[in-house]
């Protein structure tokens, strides 16, 4: 399954077909993407307590993988992945533009790249303060 969570994508059939959303749900197992405003149900929730309200929610369904097309956020198209090795990593590249798309490989890539960057923070030891011998009641006498 080529579309992540977090993709941009536009429904290519059905009933929604031509618009654009976000997935906010990803099912591998099932083959289908829930998409942010699209497949829209509404569903009755039953007050379980003395103090809710019964309500009736509008939910988005998912749809098959199959029915959405990954848009490409460097040149705003419709894409079909493809996947290259870049850095020793299996990436998802857009074929018309070449511009890498965003995924959890992008960002932990580029996290890395960054800590590299940054000098490696010095180890402080706290160690307890050390008191001040106190005074016994036969110095002060002495002097």
């Amino acid at each position: 399954m080529n579309v992540k969570l977090n993709d941009n994508v536009l429904v290519i059939s059905g009933k929604y077909a031509g618009k654009k959303g976000k997935v906010i749900a990803t099912s591998p197992k099932h083959g289908t993407v829930t998409v942010e405003g699209i497949n829209i149900h509404k569903k009755s929730q039953k007050a379980r307590k003395a103090n809710e309200v019964s309500k009736i929610e509008e939910i988005a369904s998912p749809i098959d993988v199959s029915n959405v097309m990954v848009i490409c956020a460097a040149c705003d198209k419709a894409i079909r992945i493809k996947h290259s090795l870049i850095d020793g990593k299996n990436t998802r590249v857009c074929p018309k533009c070449g511009a890498v798309l965003a995924g959890a490989a992008v960002g932990k890539a580029a996290k890395k790249a960054a800590k590299k960057d940054e000098a490696p923070a010095k180890r402080v030891r706290k160690r307890a303060k050390k008191d001040e011998p106190a005074q016994t009641a036969t110095d002060d006498k002495a002097e």
